[in-house]
C-alpha cells in the first residue's frame, strides 16, 4: 500500500463479475461523486460462485492489473466471492489501497452485536466460510447460518429462468428456521431481488452490505488523505470483458449507464 499518494485526483476502481458491484459503486457515488471512479464488469467469467479459487484468483489478478494500467489510488473488491477466495492472495501484490467487501464490512456489522447472523451468499462464498470467520474475529460467541443461493446472480444477470419465486422463498424458508436477528444479503447482485425476498421476510430483517461498505471507504480514504477535494464531479468509466450491451439493460435497476461500456 502506498505510505502517500500526492495526486488525489486519481480514480478509485470498482469491480464485480457482473452488474452486482453496481449496488456499492451507487452508494459510493452518493456519497463521494467528486472521486474520478472505473468499473469492471467481468461479464466473461460469470457467475463468480461456481468458480474454483485457482480462477478467481487469476480474474482477480488480471483485472487489478488492468486497474494498474489506469494508475488507480485504490481498488474496491465489490465482490464477495473475490473477497473470499482471492483477496488474501493478492492483496500485497499492488501498490494501491484494496478494500474487500467481507472483510471491511464485517467489523462493522458485528458491532451491531446481534447474536444470530444470517448469510445469503455464492456457493464459493458460502463453501470458504469468510463470513463466520470474519464475524468470529471480533465476536467469538455469534452464532452464524450461512446458505448458498446458486441461482441467483444468474437470476438477475438474466442467464437462468428458473422459477425466481419458488427458489427464493426456499433459501428464505430454509434461513428463517434458523431464527436470525439479521441477514447479510452475501453477493451484492441479490439486493436486486429485494422486491422478491420481502415476499417472504420482513425487509428490516437484511443488512444489505453496500452502504455500510461505502460508509467503511468513504472514512479510510479521508483518514488516509486520499479524498479527492478538487470540488468538481469526478468522472465515471465503464469497462466489461463481454456484452457491454446486456451490462447495460441489467444495471438499469441500479445505476443508469449512460454510455455503453468498453470491452476490455
Amino acid at each position: 500500500m502506498r505510505e502517500e499518494i500526492s495526486n488525489k485526483n486519481l480514480p478509485i476502481g470498482f469491480f464485480d463479475s457482473g452488474v452486482g458491484g453496481l449496488s456499492v459503486f451507487a452508494r459510493f457515488r452518493e456519497l463521494l461523486s467528486n472521486e474520478n471512479t472505473i468499473y469492471y464488469g467481468d461479464l466473461k467469467n460469470l457467475p463468480y460462485g461456481n468458480k474454483s479459487q485457482e480462477e478467481l484468483i487469476g480474474f482477480a489478478k488480471n483485472i487489478l492489473d488492468f486497474f494498474k494500467s489506469k494508475n488507480v489510488k485504490a481498488v474496491v473488491i465489490a465482490c464477495n466471492t473475490s473477497s473470499a477466495l482471492a483477496y488474501n492472495a493478492i492483496k500485497s501484490d499492488y501498490d494501491f489501497q484494496i478494500y474487500p467487501i467481507i472483510q471491511s464490512c464485517a467489523k462493522v456489522i458485528s458491532e451491531l452485536n446481534y447474536t444470530r447472523i444470517g448469510v445469503f451468499a455464492t456457493q464459493g462464498t458460502v463453501k470458504s466460510g469468510a463470513y463466520g470467520n470474519e464475524l468470529r474475529k471480533y465476536n467469538s460467541d455469534v452464532k452464524v447460518c450461512e446458505i448458498a443461493c446458486p441461482n441467483w446472480v444468474s437470476i438477475v444477470e438474466g442467464l437462468d429462468c428458473v422459477s425466481k419465486d419458488d427458489d427464493v422463498k426456499q433459501h428464505v424458508d430454509e434461513m428463517l428456521n434458523f431464527n436470525p436477528e439479521k441477514i447479510i444479503l452475501g453477493c451484492t447482485h441479490y439486493p436486486y431481488l429485494l422486491k422478491t425476498i420481502e415476499k417472504y421476510a420482513p425487509k428490516n430483517l437484511f443488512i444489505d452490505p453496500a452502504s455500510i461498505f461505502a460508509e467503511f471507504i468513504k472514512k479510510d480514504l479521508k483518514q488516509q488523505n486520499l479524498i479527492n477535494d478538487c470540488g468538481l464531479k469526478g468522472f465515471e468509466e465503464f469497462y466489461v470483458s463481454a456484452n457491454p450491451k446486456e451490462f447495460v439493460k441489467n444495471a438499469q435497476l441500479f445505476y443508469e449507464i449512460k454510455k455503453e461500456p468498453i470491452i476490455a
